[in-house]
């Protein structure tokens, strides 16, 4: 006897089912993040990348693109309305630039029958959304060759990049090498501090961007936080929309789905409301 193929709406678990892959070897915190300011309604399921071998090259994200496919036909067999791919480097790694990123993903959101987004190309809906022209980038942890992609992308897409550098490039770390020791967690001031430098450099930007899916010291006895949650906080203190790649993610997801998530994150999500 064989399980049906398809999953009637009465057969699923939530009304709104999303399912969020990453990178190997991070632990990432997309799931539980968007699942705790998503309605009830809402589920959520995670999906590792496996390459063994994997360094986080950006030839090895070219190399592994294949996987996106299996990703959203994995989430499709199991009633996902939307798949969500996080890392922002896996765009402009593929080399299939910013017009043969956006039909990559029509072309999976079809042939699986959900909708595939990336969070690379979400930034870019984000900021379309958000009518921003001038942009400066916050590349935080992310090594010259990753963040100077994103720049590239960013170019491609129609964006003025008037300033980018990450946190050795900002003076906070001696090397790239004591950044990524790091791996990918900061202590917790250093989240405004970096974003004050960045406003410094490019004052007349009209949003402050951040790379990547950076971590923050900033929960409860240290816990690490996404740019999600310090949104509110760094948009007062600089008087301009502060987007990441995760708030661009999630702001795109809740889009596609027809829903605002709880709570205040900031202007881009507030848009949802």
């Amino acid at each position: 006897m064989l399980m049906p193929e398809q999953w009637r709406p009465e057969h699923k678990l939530f009304p709104h089912q999303v399912g969020f892959t990453c990178p190997p070897f991070d632990y990432d915190a997309a799931p539980s993040d968007f699942i705790r300011m998503a309605p009830e309604t809402v589920g959520v399921h995670g999906w590792m990348l496996h390459v063994p071998d994997y360094a986080h090259g950006l030839d090895q994200r070219k190399q592994n693109f294949a996987m996106m496919d299996d990703f959203c036909h994995c989430m499709s067999r199991n009633g996902a309305d939307v798949a969500a791919q996080v890392g922002s480097n896996w765009v402009h790694a593929s080399g299939l630039g910013v017009e043969g990123i956006r039909q990559h993903c029509a072309d999976l959101s079809d042939k699986y029958g959900l909708a595939f987004h990336m969070s690379g190309y979400a930034m870019v809906e984000a900021l379309r959304e958000m009518n921003v022209e001038k942009v400066a980038l916050n590349a935080a942890y992310h090594w010259p060759a990753w963040w100077q992609g994103t720049v590239g992308f960013l170019r491609e897409a129609g964006f003025d990049v008037i300033w980018a550098g990450n946190f050795h490039d900002q003076g906070w770390f001696d090397s790239q090498e004591a950044v990524n020791d790091c791996r990918w967690v900061f202590e917790g001031d250093l989240a405004l501090r970096s974003f004050e430098y960045v406003a410094e450099q490019a004052p007349n930007a009209d949003a402050y961007l951040i790379n990547g899916m950076c971590n923050f010291r900033t929960g409860p006895g240290g816990i690490p936080q996404r740019p999600l949650h310090l949104t509110p906080m760094l948009e007062e203190a600089l008087g301009k929309p502060v987007i990441g790649h995760d708030t661009a993610l999630y702001w795109r997801v809740f889009k596609t789905l027809g829903l605002a998530p709880t709570g205040h994150h900031g202007q881009l999500l507030n848009r949802l409301g």
